[in-house]
């Protein structure tokens, strides 16, 4: 059964695939944050390891598969593989090397070509997921020839799997040896639905938690399970409205303070200029009379007041500056000078 919600176009896709026999041997799952991309490369796993699965096959040449479901989820290689503890499985994310923490490095990427040279020991098929495939190419050509190799001439039983938030970054050679799969944000009623439906939760709070998450489910459930994440994002919030009305010195420290974390966790900078856009667009949406659509509700009032207070030239601006230094960060220029060129641009109050 499939873990992954949300992708029921997607699941019937892989479903038509496993039915046939037909699957690929590399996948690009490119999405935003939280959207599912690591559940449905592991539910990829467990369905190519399933006990179950691979006894059907055995048994009537796919034809019990034509309405598959995915993995049991029961067996042991599909609860081992959730758990992230099988032997078949390789998980790469960026800063497993500690020298170099803020992408994937060529020595991660060897560690990967001597793990698939040697046939499954656990499962049928060996399995490995990069997390942050992005950074394969970031400042650096080594590791992206080196993967592109393997993709070019992969070992039999091999499945691999690139995990993106930024589809554009990955080399074209490399996307063109990947069959893609794109996840899509959820619609805030079908989240708010599972939420409270399979979840537990208040009716109210899930459609709270599915409107911040935007979409992506993962967020959502982090925010069930951790309620600290609400209240960190709501200290973030504070500070993005209180940044307006600064002066300059507190704008650049707080620049400071995001680009000092940006080389141990480049995506929670990510994450702090994804809120800042969309504070700034909702300032926009109230400009142009659209208040039921902003996101940020109970920040109503604040919101409002930046809306009296600034133009829409200088909104749209700025809005533009932060997808400006998004990619700059991306490309691995100096973090401290983009954000602090991003707060140049932030509208006076």
């Amino acid at each position: 059964m499939w873990s992954t919600i949300g992708q029921d176009r997607l699941l019937k896709q892989i479903d038509a695939g496993l039915g046939a026999g037909r699957l690929a041997h590399a996948y690009l799952l490119s999405g935003p944050p939280h959207v599912g991309k690591m559940t449905l490369a592991l539910d990829l796993a467990a369905a190519v390891n399933c006990a179950v699965v691979s006894g059907k096959q055995a048994g009537s040449m796919f034809a019990d598969l034509d309405e598959a479901d995915g993995p049991c989820g029961n067996c042991d290689p599909c609860m081992r593989i959730r758990r992230g503890v099988f032997a078949d499985l390789k998980i790469v994310e960026v800063g497993g090397d500690a020298r170099v923490a803020t992408r994937i490095s060529i020595e991660q990427v060897r560690e990967v070509e001597s793990f698939l040279s040697v046939t499954p020991v656990e499962g049928s098929w060996k399995v490995v997921i990069f997390d942050g495939a992005e950074t394969l190419a970031a400042g650096q050509s080594e590791p992206a020839n080196a993967l592109l190799k393997t993709l070019e001439e992969p070992p039999p039983q091999v499945l691999i799997l690139l995990l993106t938030t930024n589809e554009d970054a990955i080399l074209p050679t490399i996307r063109s040896r990947c069959r893609t799969l794109p996840l899509r944000p959820m619609p805030g009623d079908s989240l708010a639905e599972y939420l409270a439906s399979k979840r537990g939760t208040d009716p109210g709070m899930a459609r709270r938690l599915a409107r911040l998450a935007r979409g992506c489910p993962g967020w959502a459930i982090n925010a069930l399970d951790d309620p600290a994440l609400l209240d960190a994002h709501r200290e973030q919030l504070a500070q993005i409205s209180a940044i307006a009305s600064s002066p300059l010195d507190a704008r650049f420290n707080y620049a400071n303070s995001l680009a000092g974390s940006f080389s141990g966790d480049r995506e929670s900078v990510r994450q702090a200029l994804y809120l800042w856009e969309r504070w700034w667009r909702d300032v926009l949406l109230i400009k142009e009379g659209l208040v039921e659509h902003i996101h940020n509700d109970e920040w109503r009032e604040e919101l409002t007041a930046h809306a009296g207070a600034t133009t829409t030239a200088d909104v749209v601006i700025f809005l533009e500056s932060v997808r400006e230094t998004l990619a700059a960060l991306d490309a691995n220029v100096n973090p401290r000078l983009a954000l602090e060129c991003m707060m140049l641009a932030v509208p006076a109050i």
